[in-house]
């Protein structure tokens, strides 16, 4: 092995001599360098090899000189033989000469003038081409600078005797001017691209946080799947670590493949206007001047960018270009402030984002405030973390942003309570009022997984049957749910730990339940169209809407992992909420059975002046009662008290419109016939009282509601006025209820105004004193009522 190195050393080497003896001196050098670069040591070889070719050379030299010897010596003496000729022919030659000389004197002058410009011209032709490359048309104004120094200082004083040199240095300075002109116009040119293209710079920034936080997001879900030690991305695009997992790697590469393709503030603008300019005005000494002129641009800029458009909260792209805009001016500022020394300063770019941030947060808050679009303002949300990132990444401090989300989170839930309001709207509209039908297994389950039921004598029935509450229970439940998913989709992203995001969860679902659910609700029990029985199924919905509650508590907890037990966790006022929406409910039900008798009675069509009864009640009476029948027999779903109470004010209302009928003033005659007649009528009240239409009276308490009636209508029909004027004001008076004025204004109706119309003409032929007998009575009664007056 060592022989055939040793062999192609030797080869090189002789390659290496054949190439010095036969190649130009200057390529002798790299000949050379080649040997040391070779094997270790083989310079010595070389050495010696190159020793023995020397000897070869002088040997052959040596051989040439003796061969060649006698033929030079006798070349040297034919030489000494011409001697003296060629001294003769020397004195010839220096004659012609002189004569020479003396005859082209003219002629040498006169060269060395043509010298002389000929120098001259090659000299401005030089010059003329040097000053043109410093002309500032070609931009090399730093170029020229240096060359007008140069001339200034160095050339032109060895030349300054000529005219043209004081010429040049004259406009010199009007050159420098010039240059500073041309300079700033080029920097004006810049400033005006720079706020045309600020939104693209922006759009790639924005685009490039928006990469970041998909990453970021990606790689929180693929946490939850597996742990994880640290976080794999930051927003500045450094300290990325590995991750467990397949999965991960992809995303990281996948994520950087993307990243290759967002362009840098660099690769959308040409800085270099600003560089040059600002070094020129350096090197001539006026950099103050430049750098306040910058700033002052720059501050009018971005008083310019952060104007809105009129229209802009009309939709989210009118958003996304007005941040752009900022985040493109704040990210050349960004990279001014680092890619120059002192053009602009740390505290010069705080100074103007403090500006831009105050009235970013005004244009903010006043837009945001017109929106009525949930969407548009979630959309909204979602820009502004990303342009605070995004800004937040450049070193700009961005926490008054995340405060101002938290009002436009509550512009956001009013948005959602809007919206909802006309769900719920929609859905009590559509809702039949009636049990939800289940016919089948199948039926159940659908609708028990939407909405918690569970009622043990209902499972126990067989299909078909009947839920208690209608369709709308489910939908309203199933809605509360999505409007706090909605609710959540804000508190994302907004760096908020589990418990200030359960707290706005349950505070905005407070607002839905007690604010807009309760007043679609109260708006829903007072619609004309709905009736008493419309009215019985929302009292059994709201019974069972208010024992969901605690199933939505449940669902806020599972979603944000806080315990309702927790310190300081707000609960859900849905129980009052469907309470008071009961007991309007509940009201509304009296009312309107009220206004239902009222329809009744105003058919009441009495003859006053007939002189026998008909022997039975009257129509509208008997209607009135079944209608009271039917009604109380849908009221048996009801809490027991709240049908107790129905019943009650029912027959109080009807005991006092039917005494409010014959004390009307414009009833002016009574005859006894109308009299019995009406008595039969209220015969008839009293036995449906006395039928326990709804359960849980006691004893005789329904028909109490007509005892005011029943006694005034006693004392007439008995004519019993001596025991009621003995017996009144004791407590153990017969007629104890029966007020005086109410017995002297009916008592006014029945007296005797003519003698076609005498109600008592059949008493004449048994009793002549009857007439009187009113009168006294009447009497009687006048006094005791001015008795109670002055006594009261």
């Amino acid at each position: 092995m060592a022989d055939s190195e040793t062999l192609e050393c030797v080869t090189e080497h002789e390659r290496i001599l054949q190439e010095i003896e036969s190649t130009d001196t200057a390529c002798v050098g790299p000949t050379l360098r080649s040997v040391y670069d070779d094997q270790p040591y083989a310079h010595k070889r070389f050495m010696e090899k190159l020793d023995a070719r020397i000897r070869n050379h002088d040997r052959e030299i040596e051989k040439m000189c003796n061969f060649h010897h006698q033929g030079f010596v006798d070349a040297i003496t034919e030489l000494l033989k011409v001697r003296a000729d060629a001294e003769k022919l020397m004195g010839q030659v220096t004659d012609t000469n002189r004569r020479l000389q003396e005859a082209g004197k003219e002629v040498t002058a006169r060269t060395e003038e043509v010298v002389c410009c000929r120098l001259q011209q090659r000299n401005m032709a030089t010059t003329v081409e040097r000053l043109q490359l410093c002309l500032p048309g070609r931009r090399a104004y730093y170029a020229a600078l240096k060359t007008m120094e140069q001339l200034e200082n160095v050339y032109i004083p060895r030349v300054g005797q000529y005219r043209f040199c004081q010429i040049m240095a004259e406009n010199l300075p009007r050159l420098r001017d010039q240059i500073k002109e041309i300079s700033m116009s080029d920097l004006k040119d810049f400033l005006e691209s720079i706020r045309k293209h600020s939104d693209k710079v922006g759009e790639a920034a924005m685009k490039q946080a928006q990469q970041h936080r998909t990453f970021n997001s990606a790689v929180a879900r693929q946490a939850s799947a597996g742990p994880y030690s640290r976080p794999l991305f930051t927003l500045n695009g450094r300290g990325r670590e590995a991750l467990n997992g397949q999965a991960l790697d992809d995303m990281v590469e996948e994520e950087e493949e993307v990243s290759v393709c967002v362009l840098t503030a660099q690769d959308l603008v040409d800085f270099s206007p600003v560089y040059r300019c600002l070094h020129i005005y350096t090197i001539l000494g006026d950099r103050e001047t430049f750098e306040n002129y910058y700033r002052k641009q720059r501050k009018k800029q971005a008083r310019l960018v952060l104007q809105p458009q009129a229209s802009m909260h009309e939709t989210v792209e009118g958003y996304r270009r007005y941040f752009n805009q900022i985040v493109g001016f704040f990210v050349v500022e960004d990279h001014i402030l680092h890619a120059t020394q002192g053009l602009v300063t740390r505290a010069f770019t705080e100074e103007l984002w403090n500006m831009a941030l105050s009235k970013i947060i005004a244009v903010l808050r006043t837009h945001s405030s017109y929106c009525d679009d949930p969407d548009l303002v979630l959309e909204l949300k979602n820009l502004i973390v990303i342009f605070a990132d995004t800004l937040q990444g450049y070193g700009f401090p961005v926490n008054r942003l995340f405060d101002l989300l938290f009002e436009i989170r509550d512009q956001y839930n009013e948005t959602l309570l809007k919206k909802w309001s006309l769900v719920f709207r929609e859905i009590f509209e559509l809702d039949n009022y009636s049990p939800i039908p289940v016919e089948t297994e199948e039926e159940y389950k659908l609708v028990v997984s939407r909405f918690p039921f569970h009622d043990a004598e209902i499972e126990k029935q067989d299909f078909p049957k009947k839920l208690p509450m209608s369709q709308s229970v489910p939908q309203i439940y199933t809605q509360v749910k999505e409007f706090i998913y909605a609710s959540l989709k804000f508190s994302e992203s907004l760096h908020r730990s589990s418990t200030e995001i359960d707290d706005m969860l349950r505070k905005s679902t407070n607002l839905l339940l007690t604010r807009t659910l309760s007043g679609c609700l109260q708006n829903l029990i007072k619609k004309p169209h709905i009736g008493l029985t419309e009215l019985v199924q929302i009292i059994i919905n709201t019974t069972h809407l208010e024992q969901a509650c605690r199933y939505l508590e449940d669902f806020i907890t599972n979603i944000t992992t806080v315990s309702p037990e927790a310190v300081h966790t707000t609960r859900l006022y849905g129980l009052s909420t469907f309470k008071d929406a009961r007991h309007a409910a509940e009201g509304e039900i009296y009312t309107k059975l009220n206004q239902k008798i009222d329809e009744f009675i105003q058919l009441a069509d009495y003859e006053w002046c007939m002189a026998e009864s008909d022997g039975r009640a009257s129509g509208y009476l008997m209607d009135l009662i079944n209608f009271l029948r039917s009604t109380f027999q849908v009221f048996t779903h009801l809490p027991g008290k709240v049908a107790q109470t129905a019943c009650m004010s029912a027959c109080k209302h009807l005991s006092t419109s039917l005494l409010q009928m014959l004390m009307d003033s414009e009833l002016k005659q009574i005859s006894m016939g109308a009299v019995q007649q009406f008595n039969l009528d209220v015969i008839q009240c009293e036995l449906f009282a006395s039928s326990e239409p709804v359960p849980g009276f006691q004893g005789d308490t329904l028909q109490l509601a007509f005892i005011d009636l029943r006694q005034l209508l006693d004392l007439f029909m008995v004519w019993d006025w001596s025991t009621y004027l003995a017996d009144y004001g004791q407590p153990t008076s017969k007629y104890l209820r029966v007020n005086p004025t109410t017995a002297l204004a009916l008592l006014e109706k029945m007296k005797d105004t003519s003698k076609k119309n005498n109600i008592f003409s059949q008493f004449r032929k048994n009793d002549r004193d009857k007439q009187k007998l009113i009168e006294t009575v009447v009497k009687q009664l006048r006094s005791l009522i001015n008795g109670m007056s002055l006594h009261s």
